[in-house]
């Protein structure tokens, strides 16, 4: 079976790079919670196999909406570590609003300790990530003809990435309910009431989800 990405196209899954698809399962087995382990090659390659198996191995099912569960908790977690009023969040609230560039690192944090779970809002400028991607590969390169220097660049630029990734202060999600989303796709039993249920008319869009953005 096809599932249709995010612009419309097609995505046949038995074409997709088997490590895209390693890192798919992997997400969503965190989401979910569950193991794929024993799950056949044509279980993950067909979509609506896919869709029975996760199904399956959660078993328990309940209509509630967990886009809105994610907003409520989200909610609850940004009160909590903030201050911020609950009536002034609500899903079309500007996330620039509530969070400061000067303290966005130490506010997010806050929310992840209240929600039990990494949000990865914050990443660096895409610039910086170019950058030191195009030292790293320069690097590798250069080792071949100057080993010293070669790895110097490369140490240099893992260094630069990590420092990159863990003082990024760029969101690449605009509102709260993008960011609810995001949480829900991502954590979807983190955010459920019941966290040993799922909403079975959602599994299938959320799993979509997590392929067109991982493939």
């Amino acid at each position: 079976m096809k599932v249709n990405s995010a612009n419309g196209q097609e995505i046949n899954l038995k074409s997709v790079d088997p490590e895209d698809m390693d890192d798919v399962l992997v997400k969503i087995e965190k989401s979910f919670n569950i193991s794929l382990n024993d799950a056949s090659a044509n279980d993950v390659q067909n979509f609506g196999k896919l869709c029975d198996v996760v199904l399956e191995k959660v078993k328990k099912t309940n209509d509630g909406c967990t886009t809105q569960q994610a907003f409520y908790k989200l909610r609850n977690a940004i009160n909590a570590s903030s201050g911020h009023d609950k009536d002034i969040i609500k899903p079309q609230t500007k996330l620039v609003d509530l969070f400061p560039r000067d303290s966005r690192i130490e506010a997010v944090a806050a929310i992840e300790e209240e929600m039990g779970f990494q949000i990865s809002l914050l990443q660096p400028k895409q610039w910086i990530v170019n950058l030191f991607s195009m030292i790293l590969v320069v690097s590798f390169v250069l080792a071949f003809y100057y080993l010293a220097i070669g790895i110097a660049g490369m140490v240099i630029a893992g260094i630069g990435l990590k420092l990159a990734g863990r003082f990024g202060k760029e969101m690449h999600v605009k509102t709260i309910g993008d960011l609810a989303e995001k949480i829900a796709r991502e954590h979807y039993l983190k955010c459920r009431r019941d966290a040993s249920t799922v909403n079975k008319n959602e599994v299938s869009e959320k799993l979509r989800q997590l392929i067109v953005t991982n493939v």
